[in-house]
């Protein structure tokens, strides 16, 4: 068997045989910054986007994401989420806005592909919601910044 748990023997891809294993308390937690300029920051927080309220739509965006995980990620097990959470910090002197994402579940598989699709597709919602003030911003620094419960354990970034 490969050392990568979606290649078989034969190195190809298959979905993992998760049907033995316990279910536990799983939580995964991510993170992700938009940069803009200060202006298009700053209609952002007023609420004076020509689209609207830009974290309200976000927000809905990347809970719906983690919902959608599977569908959107090949070999990804499809997840009964027990919680989905999406916060926003905005950093003024950085002109960004902070994403993170909370997912949780009780079950046989992690839900780190969730939080992490949850923080990309808020993300992408705040780049829609503002390019037409700002075509120059960029998403940075996504990642994983914590996970907890199953068989690898606790570990956080």
């Amino acid at each position: 068997m490969s050392e990568l748990p979606h290649l078989n023997a034969r190195g190809e891809a298959h979905m993992v045989d998760i049907g033995e294993k316990a279910a536990s308390d799983r939580l995964a937690i991510a993170e992700g910054w938009i940069r803009m300029e200060a202006a298009a920051l700053a209609a952002l927080e007023r609420g004076d986007l020509a689209k609207g309220d830009a974290l309200t739509s976000a927000r809905i965006a990347g809970i719906m994401a983690a919902k959608r995980t599977a569908d959107l990620i090949p070999l990804c097990h499809p997840l009964s989420l027990s919680r989905v959470a999406i916060a926003f910090e905005v950093d003024t002197e950085a002109n960004a806005v902070r994403v993170e994402a909370t997912t949780a579940t009780r079950g046989a598989t992690g839900v780190e592909m969730e939080a992490l699709t949850a923080v990309q597709v808020a993300l992408l919602a705040i780049y829609d919601m503002c390019k037409a003030l700002d075509r120059t911003m960029t998403i940075e620094g996504v990642r994983l910044i914590h996970k907890s419960g199953g068989r690898s354990g606790d570990g956080s970034r």
